[in-house]
Order: structure tokens, then sequence, then C-alpha cells
């Protein structure tokens, strides 16, 4: 069971206690990723993502590694298109030590010069890895194909030349601006006691923080073909059709229709072109929902000489679905590898406090919109 309670400063917390476990995963959720940028900004999410981890007033980069470290626990962060999120794992005595830790990086981070000049450097390998992986790169192509040059469009790294651009100045103002109390949700899984609530407002409730509600940029399926040449071995392929938003309730059906066409070994597209024919290596489709848009892709990666039959094949199996449908034996077995995920999934304490702290997140999010 969940308790959902709001701290002094507006800020929302959705817990859910499992008093037989002896850990805790707490994750500050914030309403902010590249959907939000203009394309002078591309990429300061994420960089601001890198530079909560370098320092604060009161602890080095060093520091915070190490008290993390010294404890056993785990402390990472990802950003997304629409949301990025910090987050601790640790044994249910250090909830505190997690609390103190992660609102000190977020409310006073320093933001040195020096600091973002070095880091600048680590996002620009990272773009570097990222370009030299053909198969997460197609998906960036894809972006743009559909959503054009727009924020949901562009690259959530950014690119060097966008971030060239960052000051210490911008990153503070677009900080200020955009990590409001409307859109920053913490979320707790775990073991933990009466006093969690007392120990959150007092080390997030009490941040002076702007009442914005920042609202991403509009998106528009307008699909076109984007060929990117590289000198690989291999051809990636991405099909992207329209999708469906992240409040659609049929997203579950979707994802049931997917477990039988694109996901896993024993789905159609794996089992009739690459483990009948053998004419790819990798072949998979999956849905990205958004807030009022959303994504079906299907990518393959192959030999080039193979990349005209590919295409015709993945044409085939969706002309054969759409015609014949999926039989009521596929459901069942879709249903079943579902809730054996997902059942299996929410064994972890880090996976729970993800789906809590996402989906309050994007519901509020959405309703902003409105």
């Amino acid at each position: 069971m969940h308790e959902i309670k709001t701290l002094s400063n507006g800020i929302r917390v959705i817990a859910e206690k499992i008093d037989y476990l002896k850990s805790v995963s707490i994750g500050v959720w914030v309403g902010n990723g590249s959907r939000y940028e203009t394309k002078e900004e591309n990429g300061i999410s994420h960089f601001i993502e890198h530079m909560l981890f370098k320092g604060t007033n009161k602890r080095s980069a060093e520091d915070i590694a190490r008290e993390i470290d010294d404890i056993g626990g785990q402390m990472n962060a990802f950003t997304a298109r629409e949301y990025t999120c910090f987050y601790t794992k640790t044994l249910d005595t250090y909830a505190e030590l997690s609390a103190d830790i992660l609102s000190d990086m977020l409310f006073n981070s320093r933001l040195d010069k020096r600091d973002m000049d070095l880091e600048r450097g680590v996002i620009f390998e990272e773009i570097g890895m990222y370009e030299d992986s053909p198969e997460d790169l197609v998906y960036d192509v894809s972006s743009l194909a559909v959503w054009g040059d727009t924020p949901l469009g562009r690259p959530i790294l950014g690119t060097k030349s966008s971030l060239e651009k960052i000051t210490p100045d911008i990153m503070r103002a677009y900080l200020k601006s955009h990590y409001t109390s409307k859109n920053i949700i913490i979320s707790v899984s775990g073991n933990y006691d009466e006093t969690l609530f007392e120990i959150l407002e007092k080390y997030f409730g009490t941040a002076r923080l702007s009442d914005a509600e920042p609202v991403p940029a509009a998106a528009v399926y307008t699909p076109k073909n984007i060929v990117k040449t590289k000198d690989i071995e291999q051809v990636q392929l991405v099909l992207t059709f329209n999708g469906i938003d992240v409040m659609d309730e049929s997203v579950y059906s979707l994802l049931a229709f997917n477990n039988v066409f694109g996901s896993g070994m024993s789905c159609r597209l794996f089992q009739n072109i690459r483990e009948k024919l053998g004419l790819v290596y990798s072949i998979c489709a999956g849905h990205s929902a958004y807030m009022g848009a959303g994504a079906f892709d299907i990518a393959a990666g192959m030999n080039p000489s193979n990349l005209e039959r590919v295409a015709e094949l993945i044409c085939g199996e969706v002309r054969r679905v759409r015609r014949d449908k999926l039989t009521a034996d596929e459901v069942r077995r879709a249903k079943e590898q579902l809730k054996g995920n997902y059942i299996l999934g929410y064994e972890s304490t880090g996976s729970r406090m993800q789906a809590a702290g996402r989906s309050m997140l994007l519901f509020f999010l959405f309703c902003n919109m409105l």
C-alpha cells in the first residue's frame, strides 16, 4: 500500500513500506528532460545530471561517492526525454543519509566552471561512444525522422556545439526554472520507520523552490526517411509507426501484442526472420510512450546485401498480423509472460520505486498539459 503526502514546499512523496526487507530505495524524479529544452539548450538536462555528482558546498565528488560506498549502498541517475531520476539503494538504517546526500546534490551543487569543463569532455566521450554504436545511434536518427528538429527529435545527450555554449550561469537559471516544486516527486520503496516523512521534510521540504509548471514542447508525428552513412559492416534499419501516449490505457494491450510480435526470442519477428532464415543478427520491436505522443519501432541489424529482403519480410509480418490478428493461445501466453515479468520485477525495491515514481510524475505532468 502506498502513502502519498506533500511536503511544505509542494514536493510530492509516494512511499511504499515493505517491512520484511532490510533495504530501502529512494528516488528523486524531476519532470525535466530533453523534451523541455530549446535547440540552444539541447543536452543541458543530461549535463545537469552529471554535474550534480561533481560536488556541493559541503561535499566533494569523492565525498559523495565514498559516503555511499562506505555503507555498501548504490547510487546512480539517468536522464530520459521527459524526466530525470536520481536514486539510492541502501540498508534501511541509512535512509536519512541517502536523503541528506540526494537533497544536497539537488539543492547545493557547486556547478564549478572547472568541473563543468572537465565533465563536458566526459560527455563528449559519451557522445563519441554513442556514435560508435550504430544499433543505438539509429534510434536518434529515427527520432529525428518522425519528430523532426524539435525537442523530442533531438538527442538526449545534446551535441558538442550546444554543450559548448552552456555556462554555469545558464545551468543555474535552467535549474531554477525547471527543477520546481510542481515537477519533483520523491519515491520510496522498502523498509522505513515512522520518521521517514520527517526526514524528507527536513532535507527536501525546507528548500525554497519556484512553483512554476514547465510544459514540454508539443510533438507532431511527421515521418520521413533519413539515411545516415557510416563505414561499418552492418546496416541498421528502424521502421517507426505512430504510437499511443503514456496515459492511453491501450498501452497494456500493446505490451501484450508486442510480446507476440516483436519482443523476446520467441516473438514472430525473431523466429521468422532470424531463426528460420538467418538474415539478421538482431531484430525486435518496441513502443516509446510520451505525454501526448508515442512511437512504435521495429529495428533490425543485418548485412547490407540483405536489407531489401529483410525490409520486405518485416512489412510482410506487419501485413499478416493486421490481417490475421493474434491467436487466442498467443494472447494467453503473452499475458502469462507479462505477469511473470511484472511480479519478478516487483521483488526489487528499486523496480518498485521506479514504477511508482515514474507513474506519479507522468500523471501530474500530463494533467498540467491538459
